[in-house]
């Protein structure tokens, strides 16, 4: 017999599923491909992403969470569907409890979408989590002793920095910059340098290959592949790190600005707590290059990386369903 709890981070790049007594199950992007006429799911997860930007006109690659919320309903209510009977199958997850995880700052409109698309996918009783306490958790700290600890959560649509002390966020900020707007941002970067057209997916191959957020701290090169906007023909360019520094500058000082705001409304007891634990940072956005660096550099305290920063909200969620018969039904519920 299994256990009916479930833990998600419904992330706005990725799903990530914890199942009570067996772990991380799931890990799949948040994309569906469906036939744009009839509204038929044809792909979800990693199927569905490699159609994006591939497809011909009649199918259509969605990605249903934008900033960390639910952009399109009825397609994240499908997905939700399709990865939990993925999981389990239909039979024995049929009324599951799910845990969600959402960032800090959304509005009670956000949270009941998140809750409403949950319930419809079939759970019999809905949890919903702030992501830096889960990310925080799952990270190995303990945010239940009366002393202060602080994440920083970049996922792809949102980036969460909290600061949590005796179990609850003291102060938090939530902003709409992380991996997307990183990706968006060299994007935007090429077509105005080299006017040259790329996707999403190159973009992000760039960010990993050859990008850096500190001055210095990287030299790499890559090709990349486009089209051109004056000839309209393929081409290809060279791109060192410099360059993808300069491109990603904005966004990066937008997370540092995000940090000192929390650091700067933080009480003076737990801000000496911090410089003695130093700042941990969760979620994909943390393995992008130079990022601890910068960090270090302009708040000033130790930046440490989560041993496992993509799954840290999952695996939060994990040890918060082997003590939900403890949870409240808070001001998320």
């Amino acid at each position: 017999m299994f256990s009916k709890d479930i833990g998600i981070d419904l992330g706005t790049a990725n799903v990530l599923i914890h199942v009570k007594g067996r772990g991380v199950v799931l890990d799949e992007p948040s994309v569906v491909a469906i036939e744009s006429e009839t509204k038929r799911v044809l792909n979800v997860g990693e199927e569905a992403r490699r159609m994006v930007g591939r497809t011909p006109g009649n199918i259509v690659a969605i990605r249903p969470l934008r900033d960390g919320v639910i952009a399109d309903f009825e397609i994240t209510e499908m997905m939700l569907k399709y990865f939990i009977t993925k999981v389990g199958g239909k039979r024995w997850y049929s009324h599951p409890r799910i845990l969600i995880c959402a960032p800090t700052n959304i509005t009670s409109v956000e949270q009941k979408a998140i809750r409403e698309a949950a319930e419809r996918s079939g759970a019999r009783e809905v949890f919903l989590e702030e992501e830096p306490k889960a990310a925080a958790i799952g990270a190995g700290m303990d945010i239940f002793q009366p002393s202060g600890n602080m994440v920083v959560d970049i996922g792809g649509g949102t980036t969460d920095v909290a600061v949590i002390s005796m179990g609850d966020i003291v102060t938090a900020s939530s902003i709409k910059i992380a991996g997307d707007k990183f990706d968006l941002a060299i994007m935007k970067y090429i077509k105005n340098k080299y006017k040259l057209l790329i996707g999403e997916r190159t973009s992000e191959d760039i960010k990993v290959k050859v990008g850096t957020v500190f001055p210095d701290s990287r030299n790499e090169q890559m090709d990349i592949r486009g089209r051109d906007m004056v000839t309209g023909l393929p081409l290809t360019i060279g791109i060192d790190s410099r360059e993808v520094h300069e491109a990603l500058w904005e966004p990066a000082s937008a997370i540092v600005a995000a940090a000192k705001s929390v650091l700067e409304r933080t009480p003076p007891e737990l801000s000496a707590d911090i410089i003695d634990r130093g700042v941990i940072l969760t979620g994909g956005g943390a393995l992008l290059h130079g990022l601890d660096q910068l960090l270090a550099d302009e708040l000033k305290v130790p930046i440490l990386i989560a041993e496992d920063p993509m799954h840290c909200v999952v695996k939060g969620t994990g040890i918060m369903l082997d003590n939900l018969d403890k949870v409240t039904k808070s001001k998320f519920i």
